[in-house]
């Protein structure tokens, strides 16, 4: 059973959804199909088959559709019931059946099978131009179009499948070549940067040690010389850390007997203080409200906002009084740095790489803060930084105003942290017009073929029109016209007042009705006005015998 089951289903996956809808459209095509059955005046078995035909059929499309589609088409020339299957089975056969050929062939089959048992079916009533015709409109209508139009939308759907995974590969290799274009650039300024700063940092610190213990220097010299020795260490570290992260992503281990670098946080703002005090700078650090934790990045942040203000204030306003403070308030810790004007020319060319102040506004704007700088009142200059104590970064948040014009910024230095490169829309959107390009071929050439198909159904359709409009009036007669003409009459006088027949529409009439008289030749036209029943045409037939009309009847026959 469950084998059963699994083969109906065939190779798509028959969900609920699909099952449900394959059941509405069998209650549907089966109720539609019972009330054309009604009017054609079908019998209780042929009812009962067409019902059984569109239920088998409609299910087993999806494993057989060449196969159900020939069938259906058969069954639907026979079974009144069944006629609006064909449509449900072209459009389930154009999208499964792989290949043109197959297609083609399961299609022509298709025909030959409807048309061809259509004919048969109606050959003893005559009116096989007349059948030939509709069936082949009926067979492009129900048929050829709903197959047409179900291939070129699974093409059109499989295209744009195919060019939505094609975008997501490009994408996807797209950020491991940036990727890995990324990591290499980061090792070579790992490498330059250990070449040259480690090797000069690392003279610094031989040199300071061996200067600090000069006999020659006072106490003072001695202290100063120990600072600069301190500073030159703890900037070794941080070059391996930077180095490392660089390097591998990650920090590098401090080893054990090394002497440990201070804290990168809050709690080493007053080393740096000490350290300026100690070189001789007027250095004040001042705190205010109740300390509180701060997470690691806004701890970061702040350590590294007094650093950096501390340097330029060095830099551009050498001698000048410096006050640094902590101010914890409700919601976030404001770190406040503030110089009066410097106290003299300073010593030397100022060495200053122009990113410090851009480089903290983006790294608090990462963490949900701001910086602002700017020149005090007196000629001195103020950096204020406000860093929240959350633990979840808010700077890229869309409800963050962007105070400072920095959001921008801020975007791209996270995607460069994440290890994502920014993505190049304009570059996507021209492969993927350049792929659309490239695979339109078949779509094309399926709404070709399908607005081809519908030209050739209006052409037909509108010469089968006026065909059968323009000989009408050689087909059809009125009551008064029947009724002038005797039995008894000469054939030629009759044939004079009557139409000649030779029309489509009466093809087949003079065989239908009573019989015929021995050795007579008759002349069977339409009535110009409709039977009672619509399903009947009204005949008026007159038959000739050597040269007289020998008997003239009006009676109605099946259409």
């Amino acid at each position: 059973m469950r084998a059963g089951w699994d083969w109906l289903k065939g190779p798509e996956p028959w969900t609920r959804r699909v099952l449900a809808g394959d059941l509405v459209l069998v209650v549907v095509v089966a109720l539609l199909g019972l009330g054309i059955d009604e009017l054609d005046n079908s019998s209780g078995p042929k009812m009962a088959a067409g019902f059984a035909v569109v239920v088998v059929f409609t299910l087993l499309r999806r494993r057989l559709p060449a196969t159900t589609l020939v069938l259906g088409a058969a069954a639907s020339a026979l079974l009144p019931g069944a006629a609006l299957l064909t449509v449900v089975l072209a459009w389930s056969a154009g999208r499964r059946i792989v290949g043109v050929g197959r297609a083609l062939a399961a299609f022509v089959l298709a025909f030959f099978a409807e048309v061809g048992l259509g004919l048969l079916d109606q050959w003893s009533q005559g009116r096989i131009v007349l059948m030939l015709v509709l069936g082949m409109l009926i067979f492009l209508a129900s048929t050829v179009m709903p197959g047409l139009a179900s291939r070129y939308w699974y093409q059109r759907r499989t295209l744009l499948s195919a060019l939505q995974e094609r975008n997501s590969q490009l994408l996807r290799e797209r950020t491991m070549v940036a990727g890995q274009a990324r990591l290499r650039e980061r090792q070579r300024i790992a490498q330059d940067m250990h070449d040259s700063l480690g090797h000069q940092l690392a003279l610094i610190s031989v040199h300071t040690g061996a200067l600090e213990v000069d006999p020659q220097l006072t106490d003072r010299q001695r202290e100063a010389v120990g600072v600069l020795r301190q500073a030159s260490v703890e900037a070794m570290h941080e070059l391996r850390e930077v180095v490392g992260i660089l390097r591998d992503g990650v920090e590098a281990p401090t080893p054990v007997e090394e002497a440990q670098p201070a804290a990168r946080g809050v709690a080493g703002i007053g080393g740096i203080v000490e350290a300026a005090r100690a070189a001789g700078t007027d250095v004040r650090l001042r705190t205010s409200g109740q300390p509180r934790p701060l997470v690691a990045a806004c701890d970061h942040a702040a350590y590294r906002i007094v650093q950096e203000a501390l340097t330029n204030a060095y830099k551009h306003a050498p001698g000048a009084a410096i006050t640094v403070e902590l101010r914890y308030e409700d919601d976030s810790l404001v770190v406040e740095i503030a110089n009066g004007p410097a106290a003299g020319p300073a010593a030397g060319e100022v060495v200053s790489g122009g990113q410090g102040l851009t480089g903290l506004r983006e790294r608090a704007r990462l963490v949900g803060g701001m910086v602002h700088a700017g020149a005090a009142e007196g000629g001195g200059f103020r950096v204020a930084g406000v860093l929240p104590y959350g633990t979840e970064p808010a700077g890229l948040a869309e409800d963050v105003p962007d105070d400072f014009g920095q959001r921008a910024q801020a975007q791209a230095l996270r995607r460069k942290d994440q290890g994502s490169a920014p993505t190049d829309w304009s570059a996507v959107d021209r492969e993927l017009a350049a792929s659309v390009r490239s695979r339109s071929g078949g779509v094309v050439m399926g709404c070709g073929i399908a607005v081809a198909a519908l030209v050739v159904l209006v052409i037909v359709i509108g010469a089968a029109v006026v065909l059968m409009v323009g000989s009408a009036d050689k087909a059809t007669i009125s009551r008064t016209e029947y009724d002038a003409v005797h039995v008894g009459d000469p054939e030629s006088e009759v044939r004079d007042r009557l139409p000649s027949g030779d029309s489509i529409l009466t093809a087949g009439l003079d065989r239908k009705g009573p019989p015929k008289p021995q050795g007579a030749k008759c002349l069977a036209l339409l009535s110009d006005e409709a039977a009672p029943d619509l399903t009947d045409d009204a005949v008026f037939r007159f038959c000739f015998r050597d040269g007289k009309l020998v008997e003239k009847q009006a009676y109605e026959v099946k259409q």
